[in-house]
């Protein structure tokens, strides 16, 4: 079956095609065109733009559903949920928990991420428990530890190879092993809740981590004598950088600072949504923490720090492109090829590409979302 569909814009990997026509043929994406096919018809989105759907490589829960819940329909809930907010894949993100529960949820995601609809599983992101408590923000200090290659070993054998990312603090003992072993395993490390060093950050980077961590949030700042995690994020070759853009945990200001370190092609949109992303604001929860949700934000009830955020990924396109930091075709990289590129996902999506799966997103020249079409079909209309 052959669809095609057209928009005044299509967003590609390394430029922006104008008033030209996209092919969809049995759920995979075939050409971009400039001449109209014989005898076809279109599906004509006017003046917006057609982009890869966009890909949350951390993202905890949503519509009260929680990762750590280990619950195959939340699984379903959350995949379904987030269609509605331009994500076609996505890696389930765990938290600082214990042993006992991460083996349960990897096991869980492990067996059940092929029958997930929506928005596709395309990984495990392990965010912990290796950090330092320190900066520990809404993770439990009492799992932390340092890093085992026994336990991730095990964690990627629960979860039939299914783990992408593993996040650490890099002056945790062990570290230079670990990274080489979760390498070894087609796992990402990124750095974050963290107190190291410019140096130790650097040294990790230099074995192989390549990631910072919701960047500036739960690390050690910058500082003109001792840069720091931070330091290392906006300077480093070849990495990384994660940023919120819930206008929350970072200033717009600071958000420009990264894109010009980083460039558009090395920072990546994230949202670090919890359970209370989708829900009415109130009492929620992150792992065995209590939440309260209020005006957008998300904190604590125990001590009023922000835990995670109720970001919309769509939204998140939309805050930088108003805040005047980049262009809405790099945004919407940014949060599409640039996460996929960040852990090795972007051989099947993350861009519009022959032989790739047909999932792509319409947006309003405003990045407001029209459509979310996974496999070639819509499953998010806009009424």
């Amino acid at each position: 079956m052959q669809q095609i569909i057209k928009a005044k814009y299509i967003v590609l990997e390394n430029e922006v095609l104008e008033n030209h026509y996209l092919v969809v043929e049995d759920g995979k994406f075939k050409a971009c065109v400039d001449t109209l096919p014989d005898n076809s018809d279109v599906i004509d989105y006017g003046d917006a733009y057609i982009s890869a759907g966009l890909v949350d490589t951390h993202i905890h829960g949503y519509k009260n559903a929680d990762i750590m819940d280990a619950d195959p329909e939340g699984l379903q809930t959350i995949a379904n949920g987030i269609v509605e907010n331009g994500v076609t894949s996505w890696l389930p993100t765990t938290l600082t928990a214990s042993v006992e529960q991460l083996d349960r949820a990897c096991q869980v995601i492990g067996e059940n991420a092929d029958k997930i609809t929506g928005a596709k599983v395309q990984g495990i992101f392990l965010e912990g428990p290796y950090f330092t408590e320190k900066y520990k923000g809404a993770q439990n200090k009492d799992y932390m530890s340092d890093p085992s290659i026994e336990q991730l070993l095990k964690w990627q054998e629960l979860a039939n190879g299914l783990i992408k990312k593993i996040a650490i603090a890099p002056e945790r003992n062990g570290v230079k092993e670990f990274i080489e072993v979760a390498k070894e395993n087609g796992i990402y490390v990124a750095l974050g809740h963290s107190d190291a060093t410019y140096f130790q950050a650097s040294q990790a980077v230099e074995n192989g981590a390549n990631i910072f961590v919701h960047t500036f949030n739960g690390m050690r700042g910058l500082h003109h004598r001792e840069p720091g995690m931070v330091g290392a994020a906006l300077n480093l070759n070849d990495v990384y950088a994660e940023v919120i853009a819930d206008g929350f945990h970072l200033h717009p200001a600071v958000i420009q600072l990264i894109v010009k370190t980083r460039g558009t092609d090395e920072t990546v949109l994230i949202t670090d949504c919890m359970r209370a992303g989708g829900m009415p604001d109130g009492r929620s929860t992150l792992g065995e923490f209590d939440v309260i949700v209020q005006d957008g934000m998300a904190r604590l009830a125990s001590d009023g720090n922000l835990a995670g955020s109720i970001l919309k990924m769509i939204d998140g396109v939309k805050n930088v492109v108003n805040w005047g930091i980049v262009s809405l075709p790099d945004a919407l990289r940014m949060a599409s090829l640039n996460p996929a590129k960040s852990v090795g996902i972007d051989n099947v999506c993350g861009k519009i590409e022959a032989g790739y799966a047909a999932d792509f997103i319409v947006v309003t020249p405003e990045a407001d979302l029209l459509a979310t079409y996974i496999d070639g079909e819509a499953k998010y209309l806009k009424v």
